[in-house]
Parts: structure tokens; C-alpha cells; sequence
């Protein structure tokens, strides 16, 4: 296995998609949004077999004062899976990536949905994944839905509201004024604009996701983005204003993104990870006629070269402190915290 910069690769993504579970959080799309967000260095490690790519191991190195010098893989994504043939040999490995981590004096080591190569460790934390099938056939999907979803999105077309699908800056700036009100209720700071503009730059303005936002009167009250790769989406971000929640509006915007999915050809949407105990949120993800599986993140540590082991549930839980600042000095929070969280 030896280290590669994916970069000097022209046809990276191409490269990836021959292997399954490749997502956008593998592209080099997403790789240029983290590294010129954040200034994350990125180390993959990888196998060939010939000219085709048999074993990918990404990491990004965050520096940190607060959470230390770690190797992440990948930061602020979902979900980031080794990508490995069925002749990969697991613990081999896994030793190789330790050997190289240390050289790097990372105190810790980071994967988010691993399990093939790390069987039998404990995990760090977990989450739920909701995965819907796309048959191709939109009537199929509306039928497979919770009767009162379907009952929610009939109304919400007779309640004045207009959904569009978009790729502009603009709508990226106006999901982003939805967004800091949203972590404002949520009791957290939200992410940097300059992460946003990087995310139109490298995956929207490139074909690979876009901006939905729902209006009424004129007025946008809920957006989401969603990314996608080869024929697989997922629901990367949310924001509503919760004075429009009786509209309906989320359940005609998911329907609207599925619609399009559906007729573009995509044959599966991931909901997103949900942490377990937020039981209205995976409630609403399970409405949709999702599958429902565990999502383990875990953590080796370099100084009990063990792996960190709890018993807890990941927390995604506010501050009431954010949720009384204005949003002036969420921003800057935000661009002041994210960087360490990765």
C-alpha cells in the first residue's frame, strides 16, 4: 500500500466508482471543499491491482490545539468507508495505516463506517442510516410511504408553495440564511460561509448536487441540499423556518427531490446519519420507506494503541448559549470552532 495525491489522478472519480460503496465524500470534489475550507492535509493510502484501484484508505489530517493532531476519515462527512476489494487483507491493512499514522505523530485515528476493517473493535460512537431504494418509478415510492406523508404532501401542493431546484450562488446564500436560523434553534454554531461557497464551487457548480428551496408568497422558508455520485444521493443539509411548519413544506421537499431523483435515474437516497435518541427525526426518516441500519464511527488511540471504546450514543445536543446569540456571533463562532471539530 503506499501514500497517493488523488489530484495527480485525471480520472479519480471515474477510478472510484469501479469500486462499491464509493461515495462524493471519496471525489476529489469533496476533498477540494475540505482542503480549502479548513486546510485539512490529505493522506490516502492505497493499492492498485494493475491500473485499477483495489484498496482506498482517505485521510485528512486535522491540527488541532483543542481535540489534538488526528487523521480523520473523512471530517464532516456522514459517512466515509474504506473502499476495498474482495481480496483485501483487513489487518495487514490496518497495521499499515497505524505504522504510517504514527510516523505522523497523530495521537488519534478517525474512520466513520469501517466495519469490514476493523471487525471485532469496539466502536467509538454510532448513528442510524436511512437508505431509500429508487425503483426508477416515482408512483412506486408514493405508494411505499406512511399513508399521513402521503395525505401531508397532497396538502402541502394546495398550500401556495413553490419548490424549485436550483445551482446558483444565490440559492446556495439563501440556504444559508435558512441554515443560521436553524442552528440558532438547534442551540449551535453553523458552519463557516466560505464552507458553503466551496460546497457550490467544487460539488454543485460541477454537477454533483444541488440547492432546493421551498417559498411561499415569495418568501423561502425551507432548503436542503443534496449531493450525489454515480447513482447514489444523500441528504447532506436542512434549514426551515418553523413558522411555515404547518404547510408541511419538508414533506413536499423531499418528495420534490425524490420526484427528481427518480426521473434522473438515481437508484438510492441515504436520509443522512441521525444520532438514535433524537426519535422524531428518525421517526421521520423511517416514514419514507427507508431501510434503518447502524453507522459506527471509530477512534484508535496512539498513546494506549487501543481503540477508544464508550457506551454512549452519539450526542448532538445544543447550547442554550448559542441559541441567545445573534447570529452575527454564531457565524463567528462557527468560524472559529469548526476547524478543530473536523
Amino acid at each position: 500500500m503506499q501514500q497517493i495525491d488523488p489530484f495527480t489522478f485525471p480520472d479519480w472519480n471515474e477510478c472510484i466508482l469501479t469500486i462499491p460503496h464509493s461515495s462524493i465524500f471519496h471525489t476529489t470534489n469533496w476533498l477540494r471543499v475540505l482542503q480549502e475550507s479548513y486546510g485539512y492535509r490529505p493522506y490516502y493510502f492505497a493499492s492498485f491491482k494493475g491500473e485499477k484501484l483495489a484498496v482506498l484508505l482517505p485521510f485528512m489530517e486535522v491540527k488541532s490545539w483543542i481535540t489534538g493532531v488526528r487523521g480523520v476519515s473523512l471530517p464532516f462527512s456522514d459517512y466515509c468507508e474504506p473502499l476495498l476489494d474482495e481480496t483485501a487483507h483487513y489487518p495487514e491493512l490496518l497495521d499499515q495505516v497505524i505504522l504510517a499514522a504514527r510516523r505522523l505523530r497523530w495521537k488519534f485515528l478517525e474512520m466513520r463506517g469501517a466495519d469490514a476493517l476493523f471487525r471485532g473493535a469496539p466502536p467509538y460512537t454510532f448513528y442510524y442510516r436511512h437508505i431509500l431504494v429508487l425503483p426508477g418509478n416515482e408512483d412506486v415510492v408514493f405508494s411505499g410511504l406512511r399513508s399521513n406523508y402521503r395525505a401531508k404532501i397532497r396538502k402541502a401542493y394546495r398550500n401556495d408553495l413553490k419548490v424549485e431546484i436550483l445551482r446558483s450562488p444565490d440559492a446556495i446564500a439563501e440556504y444559508y440564511r435558512l441554515h443560521c436560523l436553524t442552528r440558532k434553534r438547534h442551540g449551535l454554531p453553523p458552519q463557516p460561509t466560505s464552507f458553503f461557497k466551496k460546497i457550490h464551487e467544487h460539488i454543485i457548480s460541477k454537477g454533483f448536487g444541488f440547492v432546493i428551496l421551498v417559498s411561499h408568497k415569495g418568501r423561502n422558508v425551507a432548503g436542503a441540499i443534496f449531493f450525489y455520485f454515480g447513482n447514489r444521493a444523500i441528504y447532506k443539509f436542512g434549514a426551515s423556518d418553523t413558522r411555515y411548519q404547518h404547510l408541511h413544506l419538508n414533506y413536499l421537499l423531499f418528495w420534490h427531490a425524490i420526484r427528481w431523483l427518480c426521473h434522473n435515474g438515481y437508484k438510492e437516497l441515504c436520509f443522512g446519519r441521525s444520532v438514535t435518541n433524537n426519535k422524531g427525526l428518525v421517526q421521520f426518516k423511517g416514514g419514507w420507506g427507508t431501510k434503518k441500519s447502524l453507522l459506527y464511527y471509530y477512534k484508535y488511540d496512539f498513546k494506549t494503541m487501543s481503540f477508544v471504546e464508550t457506551l454512549n450514543q452519539a450526542d448532538e445536543n445544543g447550547y442554550d448559549i448559542f441559541k441567545k446569540m445573534p447570529i452575527k456571533l454564531l457565524k463567528l463562532a462557527g468560524s472559529v470552532l469548526y476547524p478543530h471539530i473536523g
